[in-house]
Formats: structure tokens, C-alpha cells, sequence
């Protein structure tokens, strides 16, 4: 396994880059816009081709790298269900995975430092690791006096959740200040002065009195991690993209082919649009290129595929490719699953 562990001294922000192997597919966790080249130069030293972004929730203290390494690599952006992130191509929920090649992480909702807080547990043979954000840190937590934050549900997702693990279990936070890199379950219940706590009403106390300035790039960073998405109103501007209302109205025409996107966990969770083909995005390149299955479908019968997903990212950028590619009339429903389900578009399981 390859794994990385990335510095940024100006945000006290730990980055983790994750592969299975040299050559293969890899993650990043919480990327910092500043750090982005930095980044890709790894994952091409590597040999690594990189799939999906992660942000644990939306940060303050940095701007996000998540919106420069999908507009370079065409990754799939992840983040929680409850982030106030205007676009991202995955939102996960408690229970769900985040997989790429050869690994996959357990995602575990954690709110309290804010509303949209995850964490994400990875096993394997290298010893399991929990990426904590800044929901856990080492020898503290982080503060829950913004963005929604609230000391008693960070208390039952520190207390509940993440200290039910294994004491071997090793932590990696998103932030450190004092120097640290990596800490265990175990240390922090015997070490985290934060955690030496006899009730919940005593960590809400505890937490609410810290009496903290607010980050220095707070005013900043959340505006413009709010608005990461992918801008589809140009894919729309170009004439390749439809509404929800404008795809239902085509639905079942013989000449239209809808393709789904999204992996097989988001479909079996959120359902799909009857009568869509499955061609996941990771396999796009192999598949909109010539003797690819969506090539030959487009050249063989002439027919127009329309690419969805779960919010329109993923599919806007898959339209660009085949565009690029030569299937000129292939587009996208704008939104995405969520928005056919918002225009009451059938939806099967």
C-alpha cells in the first residue's frame, strides 16, 4: 500500500494521499488548494492515477483543493450528505464506502466540530487507521462554536463512536499545530486532556468556554468552499445539457440512450432512471474511445446518450470527454438523479 502524509505549515492541514499499489488508482483527503501541484507531482512520481477527492467536512482555515484536482484530473469529489458545498459528485452518508482500486474506507458520521463532520475508517494489512478530521485530534478536538458546530453531538460522536474503536487503531487527524503526526484510539483515551471529561454537560461546558479567535481565513475559505462545483451552466451554454423536465420528456424515445454514471452502492441506495444503461465513470476513457461499448452504441444506431449521475458533476465532465471524443451529440441531465427526482421522474430500485 502506498501512503502519504502531506504538510501544510500555513493551516496546520494534514493531506493523506492512498493507493493499493504503484501504478494503480489513489484518494486524497482533505487537499489544500495552495498544495495542489505539489499533489499531482506525487501521483505522477507514483505512477498513480487519482479517482476520488475527500474532504472530512467544510473547512475554514484553507480554501479546498477539492474543485482544482477534479478540474485536473477529472476525480470525483466526495463529501458528506449535509455539506452546504454548493456541487460535489459524491455525498456519502453513515454506513456507505468510499472505494477505489483495492481498498475502500467505512464512512462514519461524526458531527460536532460541524454539522457536515465524517470520518473514515480503513482496515487492511497494514493495521486499521481512522481519518478523524477535526473531529478528533491528537491530544484534543476542534472547536464547535461555528458552522453549526455543537459540543453534545461532537461529545456522542468522540465518545460513541470513535473511542468504541479498537485501542490500536491509529489516528490521523486533519489538523496538528504542535508538531504530531499520528496518534492511537488508546492514546487519546488515556492522553486527550479534552477527553478527561466525567459527563456530557461537563464537555459542553468545557468546549463552550474555550473562548477561541475565529480562523484567519475563515471569512475566505467558506465562501469558496461553498462553491466548489463544477460550473455546468457553461456545459449548458455549449448545448449539452438537459433539464430534468427536458429529459423526462424524452424518456423512452428510441433513438435516446441513458447512461448512469454512478457506482453500483449509489444506484442500489438511490435507485435509477428505468430503462438506463450502467456505465460507471471510472470506466469512461475505455468506453467513450474508439471500440469502447458507448462509442460502438452511438456509431452502431445512431442513437444520443445522455449521461446522468447523482448531482450533474461527473456526468458534465463526461460529456466534455465524449464531445472531445467525437460523440457529438451525447449531453447530460443537469443536476443529476436529484434533480429528475425533483422534477418527479420514475425511479427504480
Amino acid at each position: 500500500m502506498i501512503f502519504r502524509q502531506l504538510f501544510d505549515s500555513v493551516s496546520g492541514t494534514y493531506t493523506y494521499l492512498i493507493a493499493s499499489r504503484q501504478g494503480g488508482e489513489a484518494l486524497i483527503i482533505d487537499p489544500v488548494l495552495e498544495k495542489v501541484e505539489r499533489y499531482l507531482q506525487l501521483v505522477r512520481e507514483l505512477d498513480l492515477r487519482l479517482v476520488k477527492a475527500v474532504d472530512t467536512h467544510l473547512h475554514a482555515d484553507h480554501i479546498t483543493g477539492l474543485g482544482a484536482l477534479r478540474d485536473q484530473t477529472h476525480c470525483i469529489t466526495v463529501m458528506g450528505e449535509q455539506t452546504a458545498a454548493d456541487v460535489v459528485s459524491m455525498r456519502v452518508a453513515e454506513g456507505d464506502r468510499v472505494s477505489i482500486e483495492g481498498l475502500s474506507l467505512d464512512v462514519l458520521y461524526t458531527p460536532g466540530h460541524t454539522d457536515d463532520s465524517y470520518s473514515f475508517l480503513m482496515g487492511g494489512d497494514m493495521g486499521r487507521r481512522v481519518f478523524t478530521g477535526d473531529t478528533l485530534l491528537i491530544r484534543g478536538t476542534g472547536r464547535t462554536d461555528f458552522q453549526n458546530g455543537d459540543p453534545r453531538q461532537q461529545y456522542d460522536s468522540i465518545f460513541n463512536k470513535l473511542l468504541k474503536l479498537p485501542d490500536e487503531t491509529l489516528v490521523y487527524p486533519a489538523h496538528d499545530y504542535k508538531g504530531d503526526t499520528v496518534s492511537t484510539i488508546g492514546e487519546e483515551k488515556h492522553f486527550n486532556p479534552r477527553l478527561r471529561v466525567k459527563s456530557v454537560d461537563e464537555y459542553v461546558d468545557l468546549m463552550n468556554n474555550l473562548k477561541l479567535p475565529n480562523p484567519k481565513m475563515m471569512d475566505v475559505a467558506v465562501p469558496a468552499n461553498v462553491h466548489i462545483g463544477l460550473h455546468q451552466d457553461e456545459i449548458a451554454r455549449r448545448g449539452w445539457a438537459l433539464s430534468a423536465k427536458e429529459a423526462l420528456a424524452l424518456c423512452g424515445r428510441a433513438k435516446i440512450a441513458l447512461v448512469d454514471l454512478r457506482e453500483k452502492a449509489e444506484r442500489e441506495k438511490h435507485g435509477v432512471i428505468p430503462g438506463s444503461l450502467h456505465a460507471p465513470y471510472p470506466d469512461l476513457e475505455q468506453n467513450i474511445a474508439t471500440g469502447g461499448v458507448l462509442h460502438e452504441l452511438a456509431e452502431a444506431t445512431g442513437k444520443r446518450i445522455v449521461f446522468y449521475c447523482a448531482y450533474g458533476e461527473r456526468s458534465a465532465m463526461a460529456v466534455e470527454a465524449a464531445q472531445a471524443a467525437g460523440l457529438t451529440t451525447t449531453c447530460h441531465i443537469e443536476g443529476g438523479i436529484a434533480a429528475w427526482k425533483k422534477a418527479d421522474g420514475p425511479v427504480t430500485h
